[in-house]
């Protein structure tokens, strides 16, 4: 098969599509799709990419990278989306006219191309989402994202609670979809949800979920949801391992690719903590592979970016915001963690982490350093996340072998595992 992926260049939501990709191009002609900027990356995870976008990576990067918290701020988020549909309208430009003679036979976008997955309706293209963050999705039971993290409340009380908050969810995006519904239909979306309820950004084909439902609150999941392991890959990048010293306890800070706004004041506090705890060793990343060189101050070192997939399991503790990425290779290392979370689903991550037992949850700075002191000491948490780590899970490609071979059975032999 012909398959192409789609996603943009940021490192959250572009490593998990390379991951994916490289399983799939050892049985199949694999593309990705991602801005200029990312074809480094392409290039080094061994694959064909295509570039898109040309020309508009500093307004997408402004977009994400904002001056403050978006949160649920009204004026922001619509502030936010107007430019983002801008810039999905240019991207269905790109794709009619890649697609006019170059189709694949299955499209793969990550969860943010609303665009890339419409146009492939369009033209009779198959398209499945590649969706990091399935707490987002709105079908189901349990508690709804997006509504500062909720975790689960027993009895009727949490049952109306729930309920509430998703049908105040579903409102919003109702009127947000009718404010900007001449913007929507540029890029080929008629309304926010179809005809059966389903989110029409996503796919109603399938949803590639990835993570495990272990640490999900919802039971119900709509049919169309195919659970993967998280692809956990990493380019090979060309930035200096961090330093590591003998006999010492590591522990990682990080905020990934984004939250430029918030790196300085929790780079200040843990310079801080690091006076504190003199025992330790800590590293905060900047998470951009753009800088050079590093910062050295006594037991607190200021990293331009830490490759997790190759030095994460050297830590003792990683401290990050929630995002999926990081959460996962936290998990898969069987790290226990400190979460701060900034924005977006990060509170969502976090409740889960925490109600799970694999992390504790910080809502403010000035709790930094007894939350570490905790979590260092704290022999349940490790077991816990020993335990994560070592359960028994289905391994990444064999799961997106199946999904692969459900659609190619209409269409031929299927692949041997």
């Amino acid at each position: 098969m012909r398959i192409d992926l789609a996603a943009p260049p940021f490192s959250g939501h572009l490593h998990p599509v390379l991951g994916i990709a490289r399983l799939l191009a050892q049985d199949h002609e694999v593309r990705v799709l991602t801005m200029p900027s990312a074809m480094p990356s392409v290039s080094a995870a061994g694959l064909n990419g295509i570039p898109v976008l040309s020309g508009w990576e500093s307004q997408l990067t402004a977009i994400i990278n904002t001056p403050k918290a978006v949160r649920s701020n009204p004026l922001r988020m619509y502030s936010q989306l107007t430019q983002a549909l801008e810039i999905q309208q240019h991207l269905r430009l790109e794709l009619e006219t890649l697609y006019e003679n170059d189709r694949p036979d299955l499209l793969i976008a990550d969860f943010t191309l609303i665009a890339a997955g419409h146009l492939a309706d369009a033209r009779g293209i198959p398209w499945w989402t590649s969706m990091p963050s399935p707490c987002v999705l709105e079908a189901g039971d349990g508690p709804p994202a997006y509504v500062g993290g909720l975790t689960p409340q027993p009895g009727l009380l949490g049952h109306v609670r729930d309920r509430l908050g998703a049908v105040s969810i579903r409102c919003f995006k109702l009127a947000l979809g009718a404010i900007i519904q001449k913007r929507l239909r540029k890029i080929g979306v008629e309304s926010i949800y179809r005809s059966d309820g389903s989110e029409s950004a996503y796919s109603n084909t399938k949803i590639l979920a990835l993570g495990s439902p272990a640490i999900e609150f919802r039971h119900r999941w709509p049919t169309y949801v195919h659970w993967l392991p998280f692809p956990l890959y990493t380019p090979p990048l060309p930035v200096a391992p961090p330093p590591f010293v003998s006999g010492r306890r590591h522990i990682l800070v990080t905020l990934g690719t984004h939250l430029k706004f918030a790196k300085d004041d929790v780079a200040r506090s843990v310079r801080q903590l690091a006076t504190e705890l003199r025992d330790c060793e800590f590293h905060f990343s900047d998470g951009d592979v753009t800088r050079t060189g590093l910062v050295t101050e006594g037991n607190f070192t200021r990293l331009a970016f830490v490759d997790y997939q190759r030095h994460i399991s050297r830590y003792d503790l990683v401290v990050h915001h929630g995002g999926a990425g990081i959460m996962h290779h936290t998990l898969n290392a069987g790290l226990p963690a400190v979460v701060y979370p900034v924005d977006y689903d990060q509170f969502d991550h976090a409740a889960r982490l925490q109600y799970a037992g694999l992390a504790i949850r910080i809502g403010h700075l000035r709790e930094l350093y007894p939350a570490v002191q905790r979590a260092l000491s704290d022999a349940i948490m490790h077991k816990r996340c020993d335990a994560y780590a070592g359960s028994d899970r289905e391994d990444c490609g064999s799961a997106l072998r199946g999904e692969i071979n459900k659609l190619q059975s209409a269409k031929g032999p299927a692949i041997e595992s």
